[in-house]
């Protein structure tokens, strides 16, 4: 059936410029990351005590973290929605579906009452807010960097890529600052009420993304796509996997460490500093914001690097520093000292990880062609969330207890942080050589098949 271009005010209207809607994305990304990474903390500082006040301190912060992993599970599916309709429909219209979805769960578990008030119900309700926020994100993700990446001009996919990506930090940052500020309270007013108040916040804070979001006109690329009459697919998830199924996988292994090293630093450590170190809570909060401060700024820096260096090259670079750092940040880590600390995570979350996390937008979406980017991009990420970040704190956490060490914590970070080198080294393209211009759109089935992804990775 042949589609008929849709006019709309951007018909008459310029184009929107590509940092606008860079800087859109990075707020939107930033506002979702600040909702689904606030439970993150809140898993490590309160939601054992009030959510699974039965078990023991151990089993509490076991159940705490596997309601974290949950949310997980939710992202491939949110992954293959989003991603669906994102390449049939639109970017754009994902985006602000997902942005609400993300506002509304989060204040809702701001609003929660806890086990003392309903009982089981408690966690149980606390678990389903935790699989919405799951599925919002899962294609918040895709959308946010197709957006940029598509509407960056050619030699400049890296650095305008790298906005989206600065959101994942910059969620961190927030979410970690406003539990910092919260923890300043009376031990007795935290748990009561003060720990909502980061969750409460998120209702200011989406419609901000969502009043910035609706001004941005859609992906250009998308739109040729619309326009055209055979380039649309029916069900780009199932064309994704059956055009490009390795590059799926290893957009997947290659994020792995990506995604954990990102949930041991802001959820486990913030416990594993306070309860095992000895640190002070504010302590070990604000080295996280320190860590995540650091982290966007780099981003940006690594994401324009790449355009000079390479996609590839770059993401390299960053996969070998996590392999190599987080040994020595251990050691710093269990030295005791609140400064050394927050060096710690500056070397890992905020430097070790920057290249990688610049330029994973642009190097994941190049990796597919424009009419089944949104479902691959987003579905390969979303394997290695479940596969990786889903449970990194309840794995790292069970390894600790079994063995009253860091060392099997560290040993599986270094096996994490190895598959994702292997796995970046086997993507489409090669290592110490710079990108193309502007990758040419590969739409039909001919050119899926003859045309390998690594003139565009």
């Amino acid at each position: 059936m042949t589609t008929t271009p849709s006019t709309t005010a951007n018909d008459s209207s310029p184009p929107t410029s590509p940092i606008k809607v860079a800087t859109a994305s990075f707020i939107g990304t930033t506002v979702e990351y600040y909702d689904f990474f606030i439970y993150g903390t809140a898993a490590a500082l309160v939601f054992p005590a009030l959510f699974f006040p039965g078990s023991s301190p151990l089993v509490g912060t076991l159940l705490s973290f596997a309601t974290l992993g949950v949310g997980f599970l939710a992202r491939p599916v949110g992954g293959v929605v989003f991603g669906h309709y994102g390449d049939r429909i639109g970017r754009k219209k994902m985006l602000v579906i997902s942005l609400v979805m993300m506002g509304t769960a989060t204040v809702l578990m701001g609003l929660m009452p806890t086990y003392a008030q309903i009982g089981l119900a408690a966690p149980i309700l606390l678990t389903l807010l935790r699989l919405i926020q799951g599925f919002a994100v899962g294609g918040e993700w895709g959308g946010a960097t197709l957006m940029a990446v598509e509407h960056a001009p050619p030699g400049k996919r890296g650095f305008y890529g790298a906005f989206p990506q600065m959101g994942a930090p910059a969620g961190v940052g927030l979410a970690t600052i406003a539990f910092y500020f919260a923890s300043k309270l009376d031990p007795a007013a935290f748990e009561s009420w003060g720990w909502r108040i980061p969750f409460l916040l998120s209702a200011v804070l989406v419609m901000v993304g969502l009043v910035i979001r609706m001004t941005i006109d859609e992906s250009p690329e998308f739109e040729k796509v619309r326009q055209g009459t055979d380039e649309r697919v029916k069900l780009p998830i199932a064309e994704a996997f059956r055009r490009h199924p390795k590059e799926i996988f290893l957009v997947a292994g290659t994020y792995l460490s990506q995604g954990v090293f990102a949930y041991i630093t802001m959820s486990y450590l913030v416990r594993y500093g306070s309860e095992i170190v000895g640190l002070e809570r504010p302590d070990v909060l604000m080295g996280v914001f320190v860590a995540s401060v650091v982290a966007v700024v780099l981003y940006a820096v690594f994401g324009a690097l790449a355009d000079s260096w390479g996609r590839k090259t770059t993401y390299f670079i960053g996969a070998v520093a996590m392999l190599v750092t987080i040994a020595p940040a251990f050691v710093l880590i269990n030295s005791g000292s609140p400064l050394l600390f927050g060096l710690a995570l500056v070397l890992v979350f905020g430097v070790a990880m920057a290249p990688a996390g610049g330029v994973t937008g642009s190097l994941f979406s190049m990796v597919f062609t424009p009419e089944v980017r949104y479902s691959g991009a987003s579905i390969g990420y979303t394997i290695s969330q479940i596969a990786g970040a889903a449970f990194a704190p309840l794995i790292a956490t069970a390894l600790y207890a079994a063995n009253s060490s860091s060392v099997p914590v560290v040993i599986y970070l270094l096996v994490v942080a190895a598959i994702s080198v292997v796995s970046v080294v086997l993507l489409p393209g090669k290592i110490g050589q710079a990108d193309p211009l502007d990758p040419p759109a590969q739409t039909s089935d001919a050119t899926a098949r003859s045309t390998s992804p690594s003139v565009s990775a």
